[in-house]
């Protein structure tokens, strides 16, 4: 009698299931949510409450088979789970872009070995780089990122049936256009700064030969440092503006295809 009160129920565990691992994917790649600051107890509660709540909306659409072994299960749950990667780890490229752009600025400027903790990435990162990846996490924020992704992963279950995706329905395509952009606008932003250090370096050596006897080599540092933040400072409503629209553009382009609608072209 149990078991036919509880079989209704029971009806629902494996679809529940698999909405959860789709869900899951984000959790471990997408920018702000998978930041190593939560922790994983929380991701695990939280991603439970998501699919709890997102569950109703899609359960009309699943159609999981109806007998399935604990054999059988396994490759489903990774093939949701390979859709959440895929969108986080293409959402993720243009903070990683920024982050990457920090990194060659602070090369130029002397910040090479001025390395900490990046409790974001669990891994050492240069100062600029994280400062700058929080301004993108900040923007990504801003632009509704998060809650792009998750409406879009939700419309997935329309276009991407569950057990329908496999590793060679992967975005390859998409993933190499926006690691190209991504590598665009981390040279781009970086260049000022970039051009300001040479041209010092330049300047301070020609010095250096004319006035030998000028230490031109202990303020050298602090121009370039000083000269390389002015920049900074002055083209942050270019940066702000230069990322938004990388992250829009890529958030926009991830959504089309979950939708699966023609991606168009990667420069928008």
């Amino acid at each position: 009698a149990i078991e036919t009160d509880l079989k209704p129920l029971l009806a629902h565990v494996v679809p529940f299931t698999l909405v959860m691992f789709r869900l899951a994917g984000l959790f471990l790649l997408a920018p702000t949510i998978s930041s190593a600051l939560i922790p994983g107890r929380y991701k695990a509660l939280l991603t439970a409450m998501m699919a709890a709540s997102a569950y109703p909306l899609v359960a009309s659409g699943l159609n999981p088979p109806e007998v399935i072994t604990l054999m059988d299960l396994v490759p489903l749950i990774a093939s949701e789970a390979l859709i959440g990667l895929c969108i986080g780890a293409i959402a993720a490229l243009p903070l990683l872009s920024i982050e990457m752009s920090g990194v060659i600025m602070g090369q130029s400027m002397g910040f090479g070995l001025a390395q900490v903790y990046n409790p974001e990435s669990n891994a050492d990162s240069e100062v600029l780089g994280q400062l700058l990846f929080y301004i993108a996490a900040g923007v990504f924020a801003a632009v509704g990122g998060v809650d792009q992704l998750f409406g879009g992963i939700l419309k997935s279950f329309h276009t991407l049936p569950i057990g329908a995706f496999g590793m060679n329905q992967a975005p390859m395509e998409l993933f190499i256009r926006t690691l190209t952009s991504g590598m665009e606008l981390a040279l781009r932003v970086s260049l000022p700064v970039v051009a300001i250090s040479f041209l010092l370096m330049i300047v301070l050596g020609i010095v250096g030969k004319t006035m030998p006897q000028l230490n031109i080599m202990s303020v050298g540092f602090t121009f370039k440092i000083l000269a390389g933040l002015g920049i900074l400072v002055f083209a942050t409503t270019a940066l702000y503006e230069a990322t938004g629209d990388e992250i829009v553009r890529v958030l926009s382009q991830t959504l089309r295809w979950l939708s699966g609608l023609p991606q168009g072209e990667a420069h928008g």
